[in-house]
Parts: structure tokens; C-alpha cells; sequence
């Protein structure tokens, strides 16, 4: 069972383990998105923060019947700071920390959309305390193409998170530039904030303090042109 490799006493209530974005080029190498690679990121052995935080949802409850089952050796909230699997056996894009950044005002630019898809990769509602979530999203134009893979978890009462991966490829470049960005707040902290926006990802997460960000470049393996076509696969399970 899949569980007994992750070494998890149980997997998300819906686990998408057939959905997958892949974009891969011609010559093997790329990059994917997937709910099983994403789950074998999940940190089983940060007790010290998941008890912490398993106290204080008690403490935020008047219900406690569901106490016990938050307490366990692993991370119930399945928090993963996954980035993507990189693709290719002889070529595989070399990965390189940068100072650059997406240039958000070039995707904000009225340009064509030629394939847009969003593919769950897994959802679970925390026994009704909550939700915690990753999906991924594509938009291609004819310039560029651009991938956000967001992991968003909320416990009631207690704190939101968030873990954003932006990648973008524009079509001139023999590389992509990737964004991983962790945001995190207590819910006590978010007093000033309408509480409809918890439910918002989009919304919230202006709200949340960063606490990690993560600046790569993604380049392509050498001797390949200097205008590579990529070819992209999205697959969905119906």
C-alpha cells in the first residue's frame, strides 16, 4: 500500500494518484507534477509543531472528540514543500539557485491563451476542521507558459499556510525560472482580516507572512538549439 511507503497510518480522503501535469521536451528532459512524489515530501518528524498545534486547536474547541486522532507520528496536515520531479535519463535540467525573478508584469500582459488547465492533486478536509489541498495550474501563450502549484492548508481556529511553486518558461530563454514561496500565519493574528477570506486563497494570502522563498533557475541540458520547442501532456483522471 501506498501509505505504508509514505509511512502514513493514512492518505488524503481524495488522492488524485492518476492525475499528473508533465511538460517535457522533445529530448526527454522536464518537469511534473504529481500527488504521490508531492506526499513523499511530507515531514513526519516535526513533532515538536504538530503537537504544538494539535494543543491549540483544542484549546480552540469546544468539541475535543477528534483530539486523539490529531495527535499522531505524522503529519496529519500533510504540509509539502514539493517543487516538482524533474524528467530525463541521459538529460535533465540542471537546477541552479538564482537572484532573478518571474517578471509578474510580462504575465499580467493581454496575450492569448492558447491551454489553460487546472488538475487536483489531492484534497482532504481534516475531519471537518479544515482543509488542506495542492493543485497545480497551466497557462500557455504563445510567448510563455506559466505553472502555479499551491499547497493550501487551514485549521479552524488555529493557522493558515500556504506553499507556492510559480514556474515560467518565456520561448527565447534555454531555461525556466522557479518560485517556491511558504507563507504561514496564526488564525490569532488575523484579527483585522474578514474572516470570508480564510476560504480564499487567492485572497488571504496578501495577509500571510512569508517565511521561506526559494529562487531557481531551471536550465535546459547544453548543445540542444537555441529556441527548444516544448511539447506539453496534461493528463486528468475523469
Amino acid at each position: 500500500r501506498l501509505a505504508d511507503e509514505l509511512h502514513m497510518p493514512s492518505l488524503p480522503e481524495m488522492m488524485f494518484g492518476d492525475n499528473v501535469l508533465r511538460i517535457q521536451h522533445d529530448h526527454g528532459f522536464g518537469i511534473e507534477f504529481n500527488a504521490t512524489d508531492a506526499l513523499k515530501c511530507v515531514n513526519n518528524c516535526q513533532g515538536m509543531i504538530k503537537v504544538a498545534c494539535a494543543e491549540e486547536w483544542q484549546e480552540s474547541r469546544s468539541e475535543t472528540e477528534h483530539t486523539k486522532e490529531v495527535v499522531k507520528p505524522y503529519d496529519w496536515t500533510y504540509t509539502t514543500d514539493y517543487k516538482g520531479t524533474l524528467l530525463g535519463d541521459t538529460a535533465t535540467l540542471k537546477v541552479v539557485p538564482t537572484t532573478e525573478h518571474i517578471n509578474t508584469e510580462k504575465l499580467k500582459a493581454r496575450e492569448q491563451i492558447m491551454f489553460f488547465e487546472e488538475v487536483l492533486l489531492f484534497e482532504d478536509e481534516l475531519h471537518d476542521h479544515g482543509v488542506s489541498s495542492l493543485s497545480v495550474k497551466v497557462r500557455v501563450m504563445p510567448s510563455s507558459f506559466f505553472v502555479l502549484l499551491r499547497f493550501f492548508l487551514r485549521v479552524d481556529g488555529v493557522l493558515i499556510r500556504m506553499n507556492d511553486t510559480r514556474l515560467h518558461h518565456e520561448a527565447d530563454k534555454t531555461y525556466m525560472l522557479r518560485e517556491y514561496t511558504s507563507r504561514e500565519s496564526k488564525i490569532s493574528n488575523l484579527k483585522n482580516v474578514p474572516p470570508s477570506l480564510f476560504t480564499e486563497p487567492n485572497e488571504i494570502s496578501q495577509y500571510l507572512p512569508i517565511k521561506e522563498t526559494i529562487c531557481e533557475k531551471l536550465e535546459f541540458p547544453e548543445k540542444l538549439e537555441p529556441k527548444p520547442e516544448t511539447s506539453l501532456e496534461t493528463t486528468c483522471a475523469k
